[in-house]
């Protein structure tokens, strides 16, 4: 079933075409891909090689249930979002962007999504972020772990105190990256409500800028 596909998708930064890299950012619940636009300008700030991509969820939600309960309550809503991420890696390949230059992230809903995709589809890319989210699935979900992510970047980075997102989902999350042979910085931050510190940002940045020193 088609929920997300056909829905528009903001663009900023570099044009397809002439970009080096590529910065794809998730939403969250009730979020907006024109939010993402605003938060890659602040993670990619005048790079004019790195294409900043932000697709919109229909209804502004990926999926109706929370990022914690059974896989099969968010379908078929979650299979969709994760079919138009696959969609624009694919896009981005076969304008000569491979995974290893795309830095994919996202915010609470839209960090969920991206995690997901990324531990089912794991392999060398330019990065990978998670602000305030996690894999999603029950905890201790029992997964089938294989391939490699080949010592790509990945940032984790959640308030104590979250609301929505528990920091030992986080620490489980990270775990499984880390299974998956990914670099794994995770920090879970006291006090910080639900929302992006200017650490996160700093961190998130300094993951590009270096992918951009390998990749100008």
């Amino acid at each position: 079933m088609k929920i997300h596909e056909g829905q528009p998708m903001s663009k900023d930064g570099a044009p397809l075409g002439e970009a080096a890299a590529a910065l794809i950012l998730l939403h969250g619940r009730g979020g907006s891909a024109d939010d993402m636009i605003e938060l890659g300008r602040l993670l990619a700030p005048a790079d004019p090689k790195v294409a900043i991509l932000a697709p919109q969820a229909a209804g502004g939600t990926w999926y109706p249930q929370r990022f914690l309960a059974p896989l099969q309550q968010n379908e078929p809503y979650l299979s969709s979002a994760l079919g138009v991420v696959a969609g624009i890696i694919a896009q981005l390949s076969s304008l000569g962007i491979p995974s290893r230059r795309v830095v994919l992230g996202g915010f609470s809903q839209g960090a969920c999504l991206a995690l997901e995709f990324a531990v089912r589809h794991p392999q060398r890319y330019g990065g990978v972020a998670g602000l305030s989210g996690a894999v999603i699935g029950p905890p201790g979900l029992a997964r089938e772990l294989a391939g490699s992510f080949g010592g790509t970047p990945v940032f984790l980075g959640c308030g104590d105190r979250d609301p929505h997102i528990p920091a030992a989902s986080v620490q489980e999350s990270a775990t499984i990256f880390r299974r998956l042979e990914a670099d794994v910085v995770e920090r879970i931050y006291p006090g910080l409500p639900h929302t992006v510190s200017d650490d996160e940002i700093s961190a998130v940045s300094g993951i590009i800028r270096r992918l951009r020193e390998v990749h100008p």
